[in-house]
């Protein structure tokens, strides 16, 4: 009988170091198959110095999960380890100490007040892309260094380095935030880079999503501010206990090097017969007397605040499948995989060969199908010096792609695994959420949820990673959100999100923008309120809690729910929507024309309406779960009364006014409908609606992500199933059997006949319909949460579809959880593994009965 702690966490940080609480809350996960084990207590250790004797906590509680801070709360800037130990009930084990944990604060806001960004003094065309700065500074130190920290960040992006070495492993940092409101600083530890006597720092600052083209139809420039700046603090310890700082200032220099160019939609150029002229800039001696000064500018608009999310990363490498020539002859590469990130280079060749890489999703009429790319140029450019091999691959762009063509590539280097690769970039979330089945197809399509995501999870929620655009539409997100949770610990990178809509719609009228951070473009001047879009803002919050039990945050998340709710709909005098509101709808209805994917087939208002009594109900459930009933209950009655007008308005006598899958799927998984007779009818009509359309999808993204538990609702599962087999278009299936290797976002993005669909928003690469995995995941794996956080969980599977095995395992906040069915000569086995601290509600298909069990292995068969 096993039983471990192997996590300890503070927050929801993945790496605690320089966080912003000086009290973190403290959770554990557990490990091993002890039956039936409920912690009943548990001791806290926590050292502030290798010299002094830890200092002991203990409480008697069953909690495991965001345990209050025990001890004093933490100075500027300090570490300290931390370990757990749990206590079963009477005649329980306990869990053996955990491994020390360190979490260490970052720079308090007053230690920011007299240290400025600073710019070169270079001049620049403001209203031009922004050529890359180097920046540097040699400095001394004594001989006893005890340990060193850099706090870093860029009005653009930054690499940094010490003494000639890398300054971490983060890439394109410090991301995207809204930087008028919030602008984030990462914390490294360096101790290992400096040495007694001189050293050099130096930091490569390109214009990034601060002062680069965003948004679609061009772009606008200089969102944030009309510089590159880079800003930082460079702090050392001494074993005497002194402090050396290191800041920015106009005693740095600055210069021009081998980056000619970055920008995030167009890519990056880089002349690598430049780098003699800056060989050991981050070194020290390096003779920087022709550099340019430097210059301070204001202070940074957006609070200064420590990295919540994990950073993006360079997460795994991609081979290439084939080499191949284009119809028209021009060198290509298929890595077998649609992916975002960018190529990595090992070649040699003559010195001024320049080669041209463009990226592209797709092939078309054995092209490159750059169409989909629009305003987007998505090239990157290296310049060989001559003097031997580089290794080389871009600092300021991402690029979606499969296929990439290699224009003037040299003759000297050989076409291959070694000299070509593909670096996935993305936000370095930890993987929690897995799925099997014996469908290859259907493995196959959840393969490719999880590719979109891990593409389009890059600092922000994005729409897609490829295309003139990259934003952080609100709409996709609401559709996608519990997916996303089940798939990865998303819980840090939706807090950071969610307090840049929060700040931007409290600007705006509490009118969430369509995309957050929001850019000044003509989609949002001001903001327009639109449903579904603008609901994110109550149902994400209820969807994070859900799956990570986080009451603190949950109450952090209600003021931008509850001010949607009151302030930011328009209403007529009934209290639904306003007629004349602006909708997006049940965006991408399969049957909407291409050059009209709001044209829907279901009301938009209907759909508004829909949604608004759903976001209504789920206002009053996370009230209700802070603990206000009084309040809830009121959001309760005012949903009741929505609930009787959308039925006088869209659904009188039962039947809705609009005969579509969205419209009857949502009247059933929101219970818009008056009674039981009217369900059953509805039922029936949703039923004969997807039988006559040959089971194939009839949603867009407000119907899609509903649609499954609405026919699960009805019992009517093996409909569904139906559905998401289907391989024809319009259907999930169709995307995988066409070579698709992510989701996309139209139904049709590739027509059958293998051409691209005209439409002007065809990206391969979306995660929206994607969000059918969190039917799979719950339905086919039979997993999910009945109290927040998976502190009791419903295993409840229900095969069909003919398949004969499915497996899913999710790793929650208190362990790891799975299912694994098999059904044999009609007999339906199923293994289940539920974690300690928790209980599970176990349903057996064809059966009503439900038995709860604890924590361990179980099996069943019927």
């Amino acid at each position: 009988m096993a039983l471990s702690i192997s996590r300890v966490s503070f927050e929801h940080y993945s790496s605690p170091l320089g966080i912003a609480e000086t009290a973190p809350r403290i959770s554990w996960r557990f490990d091993g198959d002890a039956p039936d084990w409920e912690q009943s207590s548990y001791d806290i250790q926590v050292s502030r110095s290798v010299s002094d004797k830890p200092k002991s906590f203990s409480s008697k509680s069953s909690d495991s999960l965001y345990q209050p801070w025990p001890d004093t709360p933490l100075e500027e800037a300090q570490p300290v380890s931390v370990r757990v130990r749990a206590h079963g009930r009477s005649k329980q084990p306990s869990t053996p100490w955990s491994d020390w944990v360190s979490v260490e604060t970052g720079l308090f806001k007053k230690s920011w007040e007299n240290v400025k960004p600073i710019a070169s003094t270079i001049k620049v065309d403001i209203n031009a892309a922004k050529r890359p700065v180097y920046f540097r500074k040699d400095f001394k130190l004594p001989d006893d260094i005890a340990s060193a920290r850099l706090y870093i960040t860029a009005l653009g992006i930054y690499e940094a380095e010490i003494n000639g070495k890398r300054v971490g492993d983060r890439v394109l940092a410090p991301g995207w935030q809204s930087f008028h409101h919030r602008h984030v600083y990462d914390t490294y530890d360096v101790t290992k880079l400096l040495t007694p006597g001189s050293n050099a720092i130096g930091a490569l600052v390109g214009e990034g999503w601060y002062a680069g083209r965003m948004g679609f139809a061009g772009g606008q420039r200089n969102i944030y501010g009309n510089f590159t700046g880079l800003l930082a603090q460079l702090h050392v310890k001494s074993k005497s206990g002194k402090t050396v700082k290191i800041v920015t200032d106009t005693t740095w220099k600055s210069g021009f090097g081998p980056a000619t160019a970055g920008e995030i939609y167009d890519g990056d150029r880089y002349n690598a017969t430049l780098e003699a002229d800056i060989k050991g800039w981050s070194k020290p001696g390096f003779k920087s007397s022709s550099w340019s000064d430097t210059r301070l500018l204001p202070a940074v608009d957006g609070e200064l605040v420590p990295a919540e999310q994990p950073p993006v990363r360079r997460v795994e490498e991609v081979k290439p499948q084939r080499f191949f020539k284009s119809t028209s002859g021009k060198q290509l590469v298929d890595f077998g995989q649609n992916l975002v990130g960018w190529l990595q280079l090992n070649v040699d060749g003559p010195k001024n060969t320049t080669i041209r890489l463009r990226h592209a999703e797709v092939l078309e009429d054995g092209e490159l199908a750059i169409r989909p790319l629009r305003l987007a140029k998505a090239e990157d450019y290296l310049t060989l010096s001559g003097k031997g091999p580089i290794q080389w691959e871009p600092k300021f762009t991402f690029h979606g792609f499969r296929y990439a063509e290699l224009d003037g590539w040299p003759k000297e280097t050989p076409l291959d695994g070694n000299s070509v690769k593909a670096i996935v970039v993305h936000t370095d979330l930890e993987e929690t959420g897995y799925f099997n089945c014996s469908n290859p197809l259907l493995n196959k399509f959840h393969s490719n949820v999880r590719w979109s995501m891990k593409g389009n999870f890059l600092s922000i929620p994005t729409d897609c990673p490829q295309r003139d655009e990259r934003l952080g539409w609100t709409g996709d997100a609401h559709a996608f959100c519990p997916t996303s949770n089940y798939l990865y610990d998303t819980s840090a990178f939706w807090k950071g999100w969610h307090k840049d809509i929060w700040s931007e719609m409290s600007q705006n009228e509490m009118v969430p923008p369509f995309y957050v951070p929001s850019i000044p473009w003509f989609l949002d001047r001001p903001p327009k309120p639109a449903s579904v879009w603008g609901d994110v803002v109550v149902a994400n919050p209820w969807n994070i809690y859900q799956a990570f039990g986080d009451k603190k945050l949950l109450q952090e998340h209600l003021p931008q729910a509850q001010n949607w709710i009151d302030t930011g709909i328009p209403r007529n005098d009934v209290g639904l929507w306003n007629r004349s509101s602006f909708q997006f709808g049940d965006w991408l209805d399969p049957l909407a024309p291409s050059d009209d994917p709001g044209a829907a087939t279901t009301h938009k208002i209907l759909v508004s309406d829909a949604y608004l009594i759903k976001m209504t109900e789920t206002l009053s459930q996370i009230i209700g779960a802070l603990g206000d009933s009084k309040l809830a209950k009121k959001y309760q009655t005012q949903r009741s009364d929505l609930k009787r007008e959308f039925q006088s308005s869209w659904a009188p006598g039962g039947k809705l006014a609009n005969r579509t899958q969205t419209a009857y799927a949502l009247s059933l998984a929101f219970d818009l409908l008056k009674d039981d007779k009217q369900k059953k009818a509805a039922a029936d009509t949703l039923r004969d609606i997807i039988k006559n359309n040959d089971y194939l999808v009839g949603t867009g993204f407000a119907g899609t992500s509903p649609l499954g538990f609405a026919l699960t609702g009805i019992n009517a599962t093996d409909v569904f199933y139906r559905m998401l087999l289907q391989e024809k278009v319009p259907s999930w299936l169709y995307q995988v059997v066409m070579g698709g290797t992510t989701t996309w976002e139209r139904w049709d993005s590739m027509l059958p006949n293998g051409t691209v669909n005209p439409g002007e928003m065809t990206s391969f690469n979306h995660y929206s319909f994607g969000s059918v995995a969190n039917w799979m995941h719950q339905v086919i794996g039979g997993i999910a949460p009945l109290e927040p956080g998976y502190k009791t969980v419903a295993i409840a599977p229900i095969p069909g579809g003919n398949l004969s095995h499915a497996s899913a395992t999710y790793v929650s906040q208190y362990g790891t959880i799975s299912t694994d069915w098999t059904v044999t000569n009609g007999k339906f086995h199923l293994k289940v593994r539920i974690p300690p601290n928790t209980k599970a509600k176990v349903t057996l298909p064809g059966t009503q009965k439900t038995k709860t069990v604890g924590s361990g292995y179980h099996e069943f068969t019927v």
